[in-house]
């Protein structure tokens, strides 16, 4: 069957795993850039020849590109979550909507639940780890990405633990959430240093259990936007559909800004505006009394029900990346678009995030070319990709001491469908719209990858 990436993306499962392997390269890999850029996503979609009831409940694939010395190897690693290990052992599903009705209730209300780490990673403590936003990380070996197991951070973690870290290097900490549903929902607030234990900073209460999944991060506050996403706690106790049925869309409600002082944890400034949803943001600052923050917008949910859709990266021509600036003191907030395009998957330099920058990194909406937006003038200019070849976030590796923003390159895994294989396209970062200087090539198709993170050596 000739490859259809639309078809494929939330659907077609890793077709070979394996360790760190030698990979062809087209063009010249830059020696100064060293270090492995690491993938995360859903990569299995049937077990023992059963389908998964929801693509969200796929089995974790770490996709990874290692480069050092002008060389290029590539590593394709399924999670070896204990849920996944327990349902090889059994033969059958135990897990997801694919599992029998009274199978998942049973996990839900006695458990042990599946953890699949299937959104992002990080790099911490001198582990990788695979997040998702239902469950508590789970740590693998960076070197050979084995999976090590299940891990609450040295005694830390209340709760789950979100796909979405932010790292102020200014602070040389990370910050991260994570939602503890029950008769009052409450988000807690981890904080991360790059020396030293996690700590956990405090909680938010809710009265109604929200959708959080990502936040803002600025060097004084921690910014979140709680769009009217509830979910339906009714569905959720009786296992009623799948992922996708468990948020309902309430508008009324409208959207919450909630801004929490890093100084002071326990006093954040919450207030309602206009409904709104957003998966990602890209980058916050303060100025002055204000904070400017860049996200990707959605005017209500259906970004969720996309997913499981047949062409489930549509939904993105309708996103919009918004600049929103919040006075605290005042409660106010408006937001404006940064452009008229279609876009998803923003990322910002990793070491400046915090500060006002004047780049950010997009992908387009059909997934067909990338953009660097300068937020402050709008302008933006673009690399269209060759026919055929459609591409994932983009994520920026700075050089060695570098600080101007532009310092480094920007790497992004990439689908061809006329070889049906994935490979990594390096871009110079400064001249990025004249295309990549390099690509390593993978003999194979690399499944869906949602974020992550280059890890410089």
């Amino acid at each position: 069957m000739q490859p259809d990436f639309h078809r494929d993306l939330m659907n077609r499962s890793l077709p070979r795993e394996h360790g760190f392997e030698r990979l062809r390269v087209e063009g010249t890999l830059p020696r100064d850039l060293s270090g492995t850029l690491y993938r995360n996503g859903p990569g299995v979609f049937e077990l023992f020849g059963q389908r998964y009831g929801h693509p969200f409940d796929g089995d974790a694939v770490i996709s990874a590109l290692r480069l050092r010395d002008g060389q290029a190897w590539g590593a394709a690693k399924i999670v070896e979550s204990e849920g996944l290990r327990r349902e090889r052992a059994a033969g059958r599903i135990l897990y997801g909507t694919a599992a029998p009705w009274w199978r998942r209730m049973l996990t839900t209300h006695i458990g042990p639940e599946k953890v699949t780490p299937n959104t992002s990673v990080m790099g911490w403590g001198g582990q990788l780890l695979a997040l998702n936003e239902g469950g508590p990380p789970v740590a693998l070996d960076p070197h050979d990405l084995s999976t090590l197991g299940v891990t609450n951070l040295g005694g830390v973690l209340r709760s789950a633990f979100s796909a979405h870290p932010h790292r102020i290097g200014s602070r040389r900490i990370t910050y991260n959430i994570g939602l503890d549903y029950g008769a009052t929902t409450h988000m807690h607030i981890y904080a991360l240093p790059d020396a030293g234990a996690a700590r956990h900073l405090g909680a938010i209460p809710f009265d109604e259990p929200p959708l959080v999944h990502d936040f803002a991060a600025t060097e004084k506050h921690l910014i979140f936007f709680v769009s009217p996403a509830r979910l339906r706690l009714s569905r959720h106790l009786w296992q009623v559909g799948h992922f996708g049925d468990l948020f309902g869309w309430q508008p009324e409600k409208g959207t919450e800004i909630i801004v929490v002082p890093l100084a002071e944890p326990d006093r954040p400034v919450r207030f309602r505006v206009e409904p709104f949803f957003q998966w990602h943001f890209a980058n916050a600052f303060e100025r002055g009394g204000e904070l400017v923050i860049d996200y990707v917008r959605f005017d209500d949910l259906s970004p969720l029900a996309a997913v499981s859709s047949p062409r489930p990266s549509d939904v993105f021509l309708d996103a919009r990346c918004h600049r929103a600036v919040i006075d605290p003191a005042r409660r106010t907030f408006r937001s404006q678009p940064l452009g008229d395009f279609g876009c998803e998957f923003p990322r910002v330099h990793p070491e400046l995030e915090g500060r006002e920058l004047d780049a950010l990194w997009l992908t387009r909406g059909d997934l067909r070319s990338l953009i660097r937006l300068d937020p402050n003038s709008g302008h933006y200019v673009e690399h269209a990709l060759p026919r055929g070849h459609y591409a994932a976030e983009p994520v920026f590796a700075p050089r060695h001491g570098a600080t101007s923003e532009l310092d480094g390159y920007m790497l992004c895994m990439i689908h061809d469908e006329a070889s049906d294989c994935g490979h990594v396209a390096i871009y110079d970062a400064a001249s990025f719209q004249n295309g990549p200087i390099a690509r390593a090539w993978f003999d194979h198709y690399l499944t869906c990858t949602f974020h992550g993170t280059w890890l410089a050596s």
